[in-house]
């Protein structure tokens, strides 16, 4: 018999996904216009809102161009590191044997989904690459799954539940003595993780989002009839590892024999272990060492010079979008912050807030900002000093505001192109070919962790900070 039209194109919720992908595919604009968007409206408002004029507004601007270079850096070599060591022949095996569970195509699109989710609570580095990595895998293996949809599948991670894990920026601020600012010191004094990140209200949130995520891009992912595959949407499905090459002249002994790679890396790995010697396990959090360690570990994994700098190679174009865009978004966040204007909207949300609403309006308040200063740490360096100081006087819980602002500014990450940028590139795609299905989890995403943040603040009481 014949498949109705409607059994073709699959669920109600797929035939939304396909609907909202294609329209997203022909509207939605590169990720670099959205930028240079941002940059014109965020000017726009700070000239007739703030409190400076438009030529010292242009200033800051231009001043702040420069605010996100080392970070920048450490994102282009986040995205080329992890790139390596996925590549390389013993991890990428894992990944193979990893791509080899789903079946079927909305079984991959959950099953992506649930890694990325599970890994970024580890890591949102490691989730953002490795998971596009497991996409190309699963893509070249599952008949009928959507290429597109295991791409926004990948992205979940970092566009859900990443804050809420042992990467989170802002909770890891507020724990650390050394690194709290004394501005944020003097209000809330030092939150510890069993507050923050061991909160049940906080798991029970990050649970709650992954078994809604995987079910949404398990039923939104199309059926075969209506997927595209990588060939379709472009992208060349071979193989990304290589085999091992023999050197054909003697000058190139040196890039097929390990020997160099055993000497540096034996270097890399001392340094390292002196690290968590001094500054326990945790150090290797932060993403200078982070990045160095995946820096050693890419090397001694390839073996040979000449696999590790190909793989290298390989990883550069991915990080094209990177290097230019994110340098656009720290001028936006100098005009913001300079002109006054993410300030005035803050008084606004706090100065209509009670103790009960508090939480649902933080959050609403952080998705909102999160648009146009898509930077989990720096941007709650902005918030932190009056929401903080708004808690503290409405006598809420300071470890649920800490996890409000975690829970919903990764909100706005499910359909900016900012974080998107490494996950696409490897991917071989654009922000718009995924943010269809990115924004199907948005619309649901955002009521639900708004109702989390509201209700949950009801089953914790307020703690005074410790005297400074």
């Amino acid at each position: 018999m014949a498949a109705s039209p409607q059994t073709e194109r699959g669920s109600a919720l797929a035939r939304l996904g396909l609907r909202m992908s294609d329209w997203f595919e022909r509207w939605f604009p590169d990720s670099f216009v959205l930028a240079l968007s941002a940059v014109a409206i965020v000017y726009i408002a700070a000239v007739l809102f703030g409190d400076i004029s438009a030529f010292e507004t242009a200033q800051h601007f231009g001043s702040g161009f420069w605010d996100l270079v080392t970070f920048t850096m450490q994102m282009s070599l986040i995205v080329v590191t992890g790139y390596a060591v996925a590549t390389s022949p013993p991890v990428h095996r894992v990944i193979a044997w990893l791509a080899s569970a789903p079946r079927t195509g909305a079984g991959a699109a959950a099953y992506v989904g649930m890694f990325s989710m599970l890994s970024s609570l580890v890591s949102w580095s490691f989730s953002l690459i490795f998971s596009a990595l497991l996409v190309r895998e699963v893509a070249r293996r599952v008949k009928g799954a959507d290429y597109r949809a295991l791409g926004a599948a990948a992205y979940l991670g970092v566009g859900s539940v990443w804050a809420l894990g042992l990467s989170s920026s802002a909770a890891l601020l507020m724990a650390n003595p050394d690194s709290l600012p004394d501005t944020i010191e003097s209000i809330s004094g030092v939150i510890p993780l069993s507050q923050t990140l061991g909160l049940w209200q906080s798991l029970l949130t990050a649970g709650v989002l992954i078994v809604v995520s995987m079910w949404i891009a398990f039923k939104s992912a199309p059926p075969e009839s209506a997927a595209r595959s990588m060939k379709a949407m472009g992208v060349d499905d071979a193989p990304i590892v290589r085999a091992a090459e023999k050197a054909e002249k003697p000058g190139e002994w040196l890039e097929v024999n390990p020997l160099l790679t055993i000497v540096v890396g034996a270097l890399g790995l001392a340094y390292l272990a002196a690290a968590v010697r001094d500054g326990g396990p945790s150090v290797l959090l932060s993403l200078n060492n982070y990045i160095f360690m995946f820096l050693i570990l890419g090397m001694l994994l390839h073996w040979r010079p000449r696999s590790f700098a190909r793989a290298i190679l390989a990883a550069i174009a991915p990080v094209a979008g990177v290097i230019i865009q994110y340098p656009m978004y720290a001028g936006i966040v100098r005009m913001l912050t300079e002109s006054g204007l993410a300030r005035q909207i803050s008084d606004f949300f706090v100065a209509v807030s009670t103790e009960h609403t508090f939480p649902v309006l933080v959050g609403i308040y952080s998705a909102l900002l999160g648009i146009f200063i898509p930077s989990a740490g720096g941007k709650w360096l902005i918030e932190a000093p009056y929401l903080l100081q708004a808690g503290n006087e409405l006598g809420v819980h300071l470890g649920w505001v800490v996890q409000t602002y975690n829970a919903t500014e990764a909100l706005a990450n499910l359909i900016h192109p900012f974080w998107m940028l490494p996950l696409v590139g490897i991917l071989g795609l654009k922000a718009r070919d995924i943010v269809g299905y990115s924004m199907l989890q948005f619309i649901v995403h955002v009521p639900l962790v708004l109702l989390l943040v509201w209700i949950l603040n009801y089953t914790l009481s307020f703690v005074a900070p410790a005297a400074n």
